[in-house]
């Protein structure tokens, strides 16, 4: 049974939004945007949870995913975070990715003001209603405050241009349920549980870890997609300390950019209400790259 959004199967990685002295690094992101396209990314994300969406001005939002789209230029598929608690809000910014390029919106489930099962559908229906994009839900209640159900899920992935659903809620019968109700891509959204997921029906993951070690995570996938699980559950086995340490350590993507800036691949910088590691996180995390061979 093929799925609607098989087309953003694999490795998207959640790409970060880097800073220097306060300000967007443009160059930076560029050259980020680059780096996935060497190391054989399939996608990338920008502007999600990863990408500190949450503290960027309108301007700069807009911003990020017209740069990384530009400097994509067609060579690595772009999935923009447009997802919003305001409806209207939403809209405009996936119109904005729509005219800026992008192959795909990510659209995180309206936080915070909680709405109903009835009012996530309705949400949905009016972007997909704006647009001519592919809609990859996103469904990560740890943040949002409220869970959009298997059902929910499964009945706004009807509407045709509703095409996957990033998965977050950490619970592989939620997913299950999901993949049993409806026609959608289901893509992990825990690094965690990316192997576990595709073992029951899921074709990728978007990714935090794929910022630092994208090669990993697509062998890790390749592997069970040629029948190789021993082989994908070695990766697993290397993979899960750093994952664990990149969501344990502190909220995400405190721990990831520090992770970048050891590596001397970001400058670590976070905006508040973000703060930076302290020194006892910071070298658990050197020890884990350490331990990885990253360093």
């Amino acid at each position: 049974m093929g799925r609607k959004g098989e087309q953003f199967a694999g490795l998207t990685v959640a790409l970060i939004t880097p800073f220097r002295d306060g300000a967007v690094d443009e160059s930076a992101l560029r050259r980020l945007v680059d780096f996935h396209v060497e190391s054989g990314t399939d996608c990338v994300s920008p502007v999600g949870t990863t990408g500190e969406s949450p503290t960027l001005s309108h301007e700069e939002h807009e911003r990020v995913i017209a740069i990384v789209c530009e400097q994509a230029a067609g060579r690595i598929k772009v999935m923009a975070g447009t997802g919003s608690n305001s409806t209207s809000e939403a809209i405009r910014l996936t119109r904005f990715a729509q005219k800026a390029g992008a192959d795909a919106a990510l659209m995180v489930a309206p936080y915070y003001n909680k709405p109903m099962q009835e009012g996530f559908y309705q949400h949905y229906k009016a972007v997909a209603e704006a647009v001519d994009l592919p809609i990859v839900l996103y469904n990560i209640p740890g943040r949002t405050g409220k869970n959009m159900e298997p059902e929910t899920i499964a009945r706004i992935g009807e509407l045709p241009n509703v095409v996957a659903v990033k998965e977050a809620s950490g619970s592989m019968d939620q997913a299950s349920q999901i993949l049993n109700l409806s026609e959608l891509t289901v893509l992990s959204g825990d690094d965690s549980l990316t192997l576990p997921l595709l073992a029951i029906g899921g074709s990728g993951v978007v990714s935090v870890v794929g910022n630092i070690v994208p090669q990993d995570v697509q062998a890790m996938i390749r592997a069970f997609r040629d029948g190789d699980t021993v082989t994908a559950q070695q990766w697993h086995q290397k993979l899960f300390p750093l994952c664990r340490d990149l969501l344990s350590l502190a909220t995400n993507p405190i721990p990831i950019k520090a992770a970048m800036q050891l590596l001397g691949r970001d400058t670590g910088e976070v905006r508040l209400p973000l703060t930076a590691l302290d020194d006892a996180q910071r070298t658990a995390l050197a020890q884990t790259l350490t331990k990885y061979g990253l360093m």
